[in-house]
């Protein structure tokens, strides 16, 4: 049951000083600030002049003689490139750096306070224990950044404009930083605060957000796909229309979350407590009522439809559903539609799922020991632990069509610990595929592509690579 209670303390207690900053603000003759007023006592600065105080900076860190640390408090620096450059422990608190190029700038122990970084491109920059309070990122591109242990919560700076009265210098409201509509594929937000953060709108598709504090943040028609948010804290949170497909969410507070008309098909709850949060139209994975009946019509109604080349019977479609417990060891369910289902656990030995759906599936632990997989869909899947000794997962041979092979698709599957010793994986498709852990050993690997994979303490050992795309893979180091 939902039961909003306004004013309510949160897991990690309220932010009382900023709470009452907010109220003081209120009684002031605060105005909302126009993009002219923003720039009130904001200096503009060249890329010349920029680059002289980033050498001095540079030295700075290098603890050489006559460095000096880079002070830009209230400075403009709006559409300067700062690529590859290191700021770390620069005061930026206030800057003006809208549409700034930042592609690899690090900023670890930076002070970010209240900055504009609207429009920003940052992909892959590193903002590591970075104050960001009250800092603006609308707009901006943060794939591939990091931001652990980041400082995202409220913050406010005033200036008197030319009337003398205060205004407020950042972009965004003061509440909270502002990340809307911002693109953070694939970023490190572990351990980062963000309270009460706006984030609506926002990309964070596969983005590692573990322990997070995101409570009354605003995460309202985001896009949460494959993202790790274990462990953190959505108390309160606003994840109305969210996307949460893939979503790991294991441990997560979610007292009060408002899940409103959000997608949850596909997340993985374990241990999630969701009495207390609005799941108003939310969607989620049901329970066959009798599952062993059911499965017996669906798996017989499906092997007539594929005897009869689609003229009798019907396509078995288990998609969305939970099977935990079933049983489907030895099972013909070709071209059968098992998208977003929940197999954990199950024993799939020994199955047929030539050409199966089984994108965004929950197959953790499952056994899929010497399981026909071939030309499968498994985008997206999740297969820790999965047990796929001998499992063939090369490609289907079609013939008398414009394509011969139909290979096995596996990009962005999470295939971490899972046991693939001597597995056929010729051809697969595995790009951002995360193999970390994995036995590869004597697994079939020729012609795979692999790019962007993760491969950290895999063991390959008398794997057969020849021909496969291995650019951008982590962890793997070719003897």
């Amino acid at each position: 049951m939902y039961l909003p209670r306004w004013g309510r303390l949160g897991c990690d207690g309220i932010d009382l000083l900023s709470g009452i900053f907010l109220a003081i603000m209120s009684t002031t003759n605060l105005m909302s600030a126009s993009d002219d007023e923003l720039d009130v006592g904001r200096n503009k600065i060249s890329q010349v002049d920029l680059d002289r105080v980033l050498d001095l900076h540079d030295a700075f860190l290098k603890r050489r003689s006559g460095g000096v640390r880079a002070s830009l408090k209230l400075r403009d620096l709006s559409y300067l490139d700062l690529s590859g450059r290191d700021l770390s422990e620069a005061d930026l608190s206030g800057c003006k750096m809208f549409g700034c190029s930042l592609r690899g700038t690090k900023f670890t122990n930076a002070n970010l306070f209240a900055a504009d970084l609207r429009s920003a491109i940052m992909e892959r920059a590193e903002f590591r224990r970075a104050d960001l309070r009250g800092a603006c990122l609308r707009g901006a591109r943060m794939n591939d950044s990091i931001f652990i242990e980041a400082d995202l919560r409220g913050g406010v700076m005033l200036r008197p404009g030319k009337d003398g009265v205060l205004k407020q210098l950042a972009a965004g409201d003061g509440v909270g930083a502002e990340l809307g509509a911002a693109s953070a594929q694939r970023a490190d937000m572990s351990r980062a605060k963000m309270s009460n953060a706006f984030i609506l709108q926002t990309d964070l598709t596969d983005a590692v957000l573990c322990n997070v504090r995101f409570i009354r943040a605003d995460l309202s028609n985001s896009n949460l796909t494959g993202a790790t948010l274990e462990g953190a804290d959505l108390t309160e949170a606003n994840l109305t229309g969210a996307t949460l497909q893939g979503t790991v969410l294991s441990k997560a507070c979610m007292m009060y979350t408002n899940l409103t008309d959000a997608n949850l098909i596909g997340a993985i709850l374990d241990s999630v407590d969701l009495s207390m949060a609005d799941m108003t139209n939310a969607s989620v994975v049901q329970r066959l009522g009798d599952l062993d009946s059911s499965l017996r019509e669906i798996v017989s109604a499906h092997i007539e439809w594929v005897g009869s080349a689609g003229h009798a019977g019907r396509r078995a479609d288990l998609s969305k559903q939970d099977l935990t417990g079933a049983d489907l060891s030895g099972l013909k369910l070709s071209a059968s539609n098992l998208s977003y289902s929940v197999l954990k656990g199950v024993d799939l030995s020994k199955i047929c799922l030539v050409m199966a759906d089984l994108s965004f599936a929950d197959l953790r632990d499952a056994n899929l020991s010497n399981a026909d997989l071939r030309g499968i869909n498994l985008y997206r899947a999740t297969l820790t632990g999965a047990q796929l000794v001998g499992a063939r997962l090369g490609p289907v041979e079609i013939s008398g069509t414009s394509v011969t092979n139909w290979p096995s698709n596996l990009e962005s599957a999470r295939l971490n610990r899972a046991n693939l010793n001597g597995a056929d994986l010729r051809g697969v498709r595995l790009a951002r595929g995360d193999l970390s852990h994995a036995d590869l050993r004597d697994a079939d690997l020729r012609k795979a592509i692999l790019e962007d994979a993760t491969m950290t303490n895999a063991d390959p050992r008398g794997a057969k690579l020849e021909g496969a795309h291995l650019r951008g893979v982590i962890g793997y180091e070719d003897d």
